[in-house]
């Protein structure tokens, strides 16, 4: 049997507002606790108190799965700010450079002169 391989590239993750979804999730798996906390007895005549206790059980994993989501989101955008600051910079240290080469640079000068005053290639 051959191996199968993808003919194309998977696509990116798509991303969307995980922490408002979990929390809603969350929300909403107490507020079904609540709502059934009343009818107890009922389901406890019937053998069905595995409902009442999944709705709790959903709530708490739901508090866990929010710390998680908030601090993985706290890491995307801390990670992102790191990016942007080595972008940033590198470009800072390139305009740097080509100012230094007697290239159109930091000075503004559009290549006539470079820092040390001699003469930049004519462009």
């Amino acid at each position: 049997m051959a191996k199968w391989t993808a003919k194309h590239e998977a696509p990116e993750p798509l991303e969307g507002p995980v922490v408002a979804t979990v929390t809603g999730g969350t929300i909403l798996w107490f507020a079904l606790f609540l709502v059934q906390l009343p009818f107890y007895g009922w389901f406890a005549d019937r053998g069905q108190l595995w409902w009442v206790w999944t709705c709790a059980a959903g709530g708490f994993l739901g508090l866990i799965g929010i710390w998680y989501v908030r601090g993985r989101d706290a890491a995307l955008k801390r990670h992102a700010a790191e990016r942007a600051a080595e972008a940033e910079a590198e470009a800072a240290g390139q305009a740097g450079q080509a100012g230094q080469d007697g290239q159109a640079g930091q000075d503004g000068q559009d290549g006539q002169a470079g820092r040390d005053g001699r003469p930049g290639p004519q462009v």
